[in-house]
Order: C-alpha cells, then sequence, then structure tokens
C-alpha cells in the first residue's frame, strides 16, 4: 500500500511540474509555443509559452518567429465593457480589463483558444490551412482569425470586436518608414509596406519588399481605420466603433506606432453570435529568383498568381472562403489524427505541432506564362538563411512523401535542373541553391557547404522513394545521367568517408561516421532500384553487387567487437550513436541491412536511455527530435518503438521551452539546445520536424501520383479544386511502414481511403 501511495505522489508531482501552473486547459498540451499564422517564411506568427506557467493569448504579443514583436491586438466590449482578448495593449485613460483564458486546443492546422470577458464566452480560432492536394491553394501566403461570441448566462449581451495588427508585421526594424492604403468593398483591405523596397532582399530573417495585408469581411455593422495604435485602440474602447478614416501621415513604424484596424458590431447576441473573419498575410511578386541555364536569374512568382488576377483579388477570395476553408480543415485534421493515432496518441500529438511548421517554410512558385513550370522552394530557418537545402528538404521528406508527392516533386526540381546545367562544379549534390533565401543564385565556384555523401545519398535516396510513390519515371529520366554521377562518388565515398560533415554539422566533421557510410550505401542500392526502373540492367546490377558488398564489410566495421551495437565511428567500440540513416533502408523498401542489425540496436537504444530520449551519440547528451523519430521508427519492437515517441512527447509537453518547436533539445535535461558562438541561437521553427511523420509513410509498394492544378476560383469564392491520377491520396496505403518491419505485436489497421480530402 506504501508503494502505491508513493508512486501515485510521484506521478501527481510529475504532472504538476509537466503542467507547471498553467491557468487553462490545454488539449493535447501546453506546446512550448502556439502556432497563430504560420503560411510562409515570411508570414509566421507565434505565441511563445512562459516556461511554467505559460503566456495567455489575453496579455501577451505575438511574435515572429526569430523573436520579433508582432503587435496584434483584439479587444472585445460586452455592455459597454472592454475586454482584451489579444496582445498586451495598454490604453492611456481608459478603463480596459482582460478576458481570461479558459482553454487551448490545437490541430494540425488550427490553434483554438476560449476565454470569458464578462458574461460572454469567447473563442478564438487561428486557422493556418495546410492544402497539399490543392497546390494553388497551399500557395496562398494567408492566415485566418475567426471570432466569435456566445452569452454564458442565458441573457442578452450587446457584443463588439475589434482588432489590429501594428506595422511591426512589415520588419523587424522599427526604424524603417511604411506607408499604407485601405481598399473598401466586400472585403475591406489595409495593406502596408515599406517605403524603400529591395527586391529578393532578406534583412534578420525578414523580407524586404512585398506587402502586408489585414482584411475583413465587410458587414453592416463593420467599420476601421488606419492610425496611432492608442488612438484607435481608444476609439474603440470609448465609442465600440472606428471612425472610417485613414492617416496619412506616413511614418517610421516606432514614430505614434502606425496600426490597421478594424471593428465589428455584433448587435445584441442570445446565442452564439455570426463567426468574425480576420485575414493576415504578407505577399510579394515576384517570389523566388533562380538561377537557369547559362547564369542568368529568373524571376518566378507564387503559384497562387497563376489562378488570381491580383493580390488584392486573392485576398478577397481567401477572406469570403472561411468557411469552406475550415471544412477542408477540420478533414485534413481528422485524417492525420486517425492515422497517427494508429501508432499511438502521443505520436498524434507530434505529428500534429508538426504539419504548420514545416509548410510554414515552404513557397510553391511558377515561370510566369508557364503554369506547368512548378517549383518549391524552402528556407532553413534559424540554423541559415539558405534557400533549398538539401539535408533539410530530406528529414522533412515524409511530410511531403504522406501529404502529396508533387510538392516533394516540386522541391527536387530546383536541385535537380540546376546541378544539371553543370554549372555547379563538383561531383557530389550540392548543399543548397544559394546562401540566402529567396535567391537561387547556385554556387559556380562550388564553395557550399560540404556534405558530399550526406547531400548525395539524399539527393538518390529522395529520387527513387518519389519514383516509387508515383510510378512517375519523369525524374529519374531526365536527370539519370546526374543521379548516376553522385552514384559513382558514393562507389568512391562511401564505405569508407572521409573527415566529412553530416547532417548533425553543428556536432563537427568526424572521419568514417557509421551513420554516414550506411547512407551512403542506401544511396548506392538506390541508383541501383533506379537504373532498374529504366531498363539498365547492366548498371543495376553492378550498383545492386557494389551495395551488397559495401554492406557486409559495414557491417563488420560499424560493430562493436562484442556484438552490442554500432559504432558512431568504425573502430571505436567506446562509441554508438542514433543510426537514423537505416530509416532509409525502410524506406524504400531495399532491405539490404540485415535483420540483425536492427534487433542489436533496438536492444542497445532501451539500454542507454536518459529522461527525455536517447542522446544522438556518445560525444553529447542532446539530440534532434525527428532523428528520435527515425530511432523509432526502425524498431523490432512495439514497446521499444513507444519509448522513443514517448520521450519526444515528454519533452514537448514538459513546459520547459518557449520556442517554435525546436527539435534539438538535451536527453538530460529536457531543454532546447543553445548553438555555439556569441549568443544563444537555438534551432526554432525549422522545417526538419516534417520527420516526425516517417512512422505515416506508405510503403513504396504502394504507389501513388501527384496532383496536378486544374480549375481556378470559382465566382462565388469556393477555392480552386485539383484532381490526381490516383485515385488514393498520397498518405493512403494498406500498409503503414510499421507494419513492414514486423511488429508482430501491432496491429494496425488499413489507413482510410479519402477521396473526400482529395475532392475538398
Amino acid at each position: 500500500m506504501f508503494g502505491l501511495l508513493s508512486f501515485l505522489v510521484t506521478l501527481f508531482a510529475w504532472v504538476g511540474f509537466a503542467h507547471g501552473s498553467i491557468a487553462w486547459k490545454a488539449t493535447p498540451f501546453n506546446p512550448p509555443s502556439v502556432p497563430l499564422a504560420v503560411r510562409s517564411p515570411y508570414l509566421s506568427a507565434w505565441l511563445p509559452q512562459s516556461a511554467g506557467s505559460g503566456s495567455s493569448l489575453s496579455n501577451s504579443w505575438p511574435q515572429f518567429w526569430n523573436g520579433d514583436v508582432l503587435g496584434w491586438a483584439g479587444f472585445v466590449t460586452v455592455d459597454g465593457v472592454a475586454y482584451s482578448f489579444l496582445g498586451s495593449a495598454s490604453v492611456p485613460d481608459v478603463t480596459l480589463k482582460e478576458a481570461t483564458q479558459t482553454a487551448l486546443s490545437w490541430t494540425s492546422t488550427q490553434s483554438v483558444f476560449t476565454l470569458t470577458a464578462g458574461s460572454v464566452q469567447l473563442t478564438v480560432t487561428f486557422l493556418s490551412p495546410v492544402e497539399p492536394t490543392n497546390l494553388v491553394n497551399q500557395s496562398l501566403p494567408f492566415s485566418y482569425m475567426a471570432v466569435n461570441a456566445t452569452p454564458t448566462d442565458g441573457e442578452s449581451h450587446s457584443v463588439q470586436v475589434y482588432s489590429d495588427i501594428s506595422s511591426e508585421w512589415i520588419s523587424g526594424n522599427d526604424a524603417q518608414k511604411v506607408n499604407w492604403t485601405t481598399t473598401t468593398g466586400d472585403v475591406i483591405i489595409h495593406q502596408a509596406q515599406l517605403q524603400q523596397q529591395t527586391l529578393f532582399a532578406d534583412s534578420d530573417d525578414r523580407i524586404q519588399y512585398g506587402s502586408v495585408y489585414y482584411a475583413s469581411v465587410s458587414s453592416s455593422g463593420t467599420t476601421w481605420q488606419t492610425g496611432e495604435d492608442t488612438v484607435l485602440r481608444a476609439q474603440f474602447i470609448k465609442n465600440g466603433t472606428l471612425l472610417n478614416t485613414q492617416d496619412t501621415n506616413y511614418r517610421a513604424i516606432n514614430d505614434s506606432w502606425p496600426c490597421y484596424a478594424f471593428a465589428h458590431d455584433l448587435g445584441n447576441i442570445t446565442g452564439t453570435s455570426d463567426t468574425v473573419v480576420f485575414v493576415v498575410g504578407h505577399a510579394r511578386d515576384p517570389t523566388i529568383s533562380y538561377v537557369t541555364s547559362g547564369g542568368s536569374m529568373q524571376s518566378r512568382s507564387s503559384l497562387y498568381l497563376s489562378q488570381y488576377s491580383s493580390i488584392d483579388d486573392a485576398v478577397t477570395t481567401f477572406a469570403q472562403d472561411y468557411s469552406n476553408a475550415l471544412s477542408r480543415a477540420n478533414a485534413l485534421d481528422a485524417e492525420i489524427s486517425n492515422d497517427a493515432s494508429a501508432v499511438s496518441d502521443n505520436y498524434t500529438d507530434i505529428v500534429a505541432l508538426s504539419v504548420r511548421q514545416t509548410f510554414g517554410a515552404v513557397e510553391l512558385t511558377y515561370t510566369p506564362g508557364n503554369t506547368s513550370d512548378v517549383m518549391a522552394f524552402v528556407k532553413e530557418i534559424s540554423s541559415s538563411g539558405a534557400i533549398s537545402t538539401t539535408d533539410v528538404i530530406y528529414p522533412a521528406w515524409p511530410l511531403f512523401l504522406y501529404t502529396n508527392t508533387a510538392i516533394g516533386k516540386a522541391l527536387l526540381l530546383p536541385l535537380l535542373e540546376y546541378q544539371a546545367t553543370g554549372q555547379y562544379p563538383n561531383k557530389w549534390a550540392c548543399h543548397d541553391l544559394g546562401p540566402q533565401y529567396p535567391k537561387a543564385t547556385g554556387y559556380p565556384s562550388g564553395n557550399d557547404t560540404r556534405m558530399p555523401v550526406e547531400e548525395s545519398g539524399n539527393m538518390l535516396i529522395m529520387t527513387l522513394s518519389y519514383t516509387q510513390k508515383t510510378n512517375d519515371l519523369s525524374l529519374i529520366r531526365t536527370y539519370y545521367n546526374l543521379l548516376d554521377q553522385w552514384a559513382q562518388y558514393l562507389v568512391s565515398n562511401a564505405l569508407d568517408p572521409s573527415n566529412q560533415m553530416s547532417s548533425d554539422a553543428f556536432a563537427g566533421s568526424l572521419a568514417n561516421q557509421t551513420n554516414l557510410a550506411i547512407k551512403g550505401i542506401i544511396g548506392i542500392k538506390a541508383m541501383a532500384q533506379i537504373a532498374s526502373l529504366l531498363g539498365n540492367s547492366s548498371g543495376s546490377s553492378n550498383y545492386d553487387s557494389i551495395a551488397s558488398s559495401y554492406v557486409q564489410k559495414w557491417q563488420q566495421m560499424a560493430t562493436t567487437s562484442d556484438g552490442m551495437h554500432l559504432t558512431l565511428q568504425y573502430g571505436n567500440s567506446s562509441t554508438w550513436g542514433i543510426a537514423y540513416n537505416l530509416y532509409a533502408d525502410k524506406l524504400l523498401g531495399t532491405n539490404i541491412v540485415p535483420s540483425s542489425v536492427y534487433e542489436m540496436q533496438t536492444q542497445w537504444y532501451t539500454s542507454v536511455e536518459n529522461t527525455y530520449g536517447v542522446p544522438l551519440d556518445t560525444r553529447n547528451t542532446y539530440v534532434l527530435s525527428n532523428e528520435e523519430i527515425w530511432g523509432a521508427a526502425i524498431m523490432t519492437s512495439t514497446s521499444a518503438r513507444n519509448q522513443l515517441i514517448d520521450f519526444v512527447h515528454k519533452y514537448l509537453a514538459s513546459n520547459l521551452n518557449t520556442l517554435p518547436l525546436s527539435e534539438w533539445y538535451d536527453t538530460a535535461t529536457g531543454k532546447t539546445i543553445c548553438g555555439t558562438g556569441g549568443s544563444c541561437t537555438p534551432f526554432r521553427a525549422r522545417p526538419v520536424v516534417g520527420g516526425h511523420l516517417a512512422l505515416l509513410v506508405a510503403s513504396a509498394s504502394n504507389s501513388t501520383s501527384g496532383t496536378t492544378i486544374t480549375a481556378g476560383p470559382t465566382a462565388t469564392g469556393t477555392s480552386p479544386e485539383t484532381t490526381s491520377t490516383s485515385t488514393t491520396s498520397s498518405h493512403s496505403s494498406a500498409m503503414s511502414l510499421v507494419s513492414q518491419m514486423m511488429l508482430s505485436t501491432l496491429c494496425l489497421p488499413a489507413l482510410a481511403v479519402s477521396v473526400l480530402f482529395l475532392s475538398l
């Protein structure tokens, strides 16, 4: 009895520690930072949570992913009494109360806050649409905030809702001067931008051209105003309306803080009010500067502009489409949750927190006049500002395979096309397309970050996995010579890799890395299958023979003398690490690594766990959460797999951290890691968390095809639809990856085919 009591006391103490003194119900848990509007590298608004106690929506300013404050205020008046529900505004000479946050819930696409203001309950929904099967919709750089009110006492109450954004959404440098305009109509649109713009310039992670948009659907009770922050807010608090006037004293961001506001009079409500919809976005055109054959630079536009006559047209349609967008989001949330819950509830939470963040770093583009020329680019957020980093796309790859392989193809094309022009002089695959997003200038001197085995293996593995999923041979046929060149480099360098960096560059370079070597060997095997798919039997046989020979040698060199585990480095039995690159063997179905290796590693990982997980390797106690999940994906027992998943979940739910999901953390303390150098520069908001979906990627034998663009938006504001040459979504399959891996104690149901999801 005493033992049980002691256990319960310990359990409750842990729960109290995990949840701290958070005053609201958080479902599934209170994340380190709540995604609010996360749609592109330059539309990325979050609500960081104070460690331990959390941060309420009603008393904290949202932040850009890098920590810049984003002025975003929200008030509601109930029977003439004003309450703040968003931001931390101070308004002189008026009485302003704070709404009380009672709940927070979040899904793959939404963050929903519940607050009480007097006798009214507010529901504030932040929806950042994720629409991977509709590439036009996915490319829209806008996000929703929707507000509705419900009396809690059954009585009638007069309710007005207000919101504004400040010019801080335009730049992180508050001394920069801005100007703005307001367009009225069925949708009222505030547009603001820098007075002095520089095309394709990114400064301190904020883009230096384009415009911020704040819009709202107009009704008889809608008013608007632009001007000084305190003036606008006092006007609403005192009167419940705005003046429909524009301040034309264009000035610096911090000069009387120009803001852009809306007010909606909901009248006297007795039940749930109409939903008030606000749209926030950042749009620019052109979007990307991309190097083409001969070194000339091509200006590429966001894909949605292939279907909309202007950005204003896109904003208007987007604002009017909220109810449809919400229905599509709910369907996607349910689909992802259903699939992930077949693994575990904790895994479902990890996946849900990863989806918006990954897609928030990706931009889909086209060449004006050629809608078939679709390319996607990704910003290496926080760890550098590079564009389309190969070893950032690779760890995020499972999300693109799961949602829509067409996005994966669009991400590979810029890298393949650039290197096929011969402008990159090295024989291995390049690290990225340029050091500063959004300029994909390439490296004609070959002076990019050197990760030869890492990137060559990555490109071969991704290209084959796309081909296997879609039966689309276009990439391997068009770029066969380039793929073959990388495979030849791996033949010469993969088995005994020199002193090279892997994707874990923060750990430094190391010769003969066991985990790096197996990626290169799997890359060689991938080339064997690529050759086979194109009918090149002699090439396939040659690469297959080399890969098989290398694996045998690798296993001998990489295993400790006592046969207990793989080493971090050949010949050093005192070292070990998470051999997460084995995941590619399972993903591709190459099966060249003996099952005994997986069994051995499963036993080993369970013997070297810290409080928050298995360390990346013996050099430190930190780990990357996506690599911890890939480690889970190669486990041969359900319990070992779930234990690694549960460690990542414990880290995310610990309330010890405050940043947009950082995958780099200490397995001993549960705290986010800061990089080396003169200041703390932790990873945050990186797209690599798409790798958390590794367990949802279907087997290579089940092929599906990508999505193509068809019709544009209709006159009624419904979204353009897409069609697929397959009748199943990219993540539908009769067997999940974990089933392949002979987890005999796990019985997973078939993943649902969602024709509805494709058609929405």
